[in-house]
């Protein structure tokens, strides 16, 4: 597997770094789906680099200084469980489940992108 660049700019700013971490993420989860008969090991990996993403995400909307409505504060807490409560459900993760969590990633990664550039 191809392992993305996980490098950003200096002068990005939080919303801009998550949105392009989550964003990887998706892209990996999505690699190592492919790959996960011949090696497991990555989605494994991929999955894990994912929920440490949603960690930090909550952990930012969660600060005092985070300038989110607090609707959209609770929404991204929720979804940060779900990701952890389906990467880490008993059993084999489905495609469908993989597919959730590459469309969560690369949806919030575009609203993120997206709330920047509203006034």
């Amino acid at each position: 597997m191809v392992e993305p660049a996980y490098h950003y700019e200096q002068s990005w700013t939080v919303a801009e770094e998550q949105a392009f971490q989550l964003s990887q993420a998706a892209i990996r989860v999505d690699q190592a789906r492919r790959v996960k008969d011949k090696n497991p090991a990555a989605l494994v990996d991929a999955l894990n680099r994912n929920v440490e993403i949603w960690v930090a995400l909550r952990s930012i909307v969660m600060r005092e200084d985070c300038r989110l409505a607090d609707e959209v504060k609770q929404n991204l807490t929720k979804l940060a469980q779900f990701v952890a409560d389906r990467t880490f459900a008993d059993g084999e993760i489905a495609n469908t489940t993989l597919d959730a969590l590459i469309n969560i990633n690369l949806q919030i990664s575009e609203g993120l992108l997206e709330g920047l550039n509203r006034p």
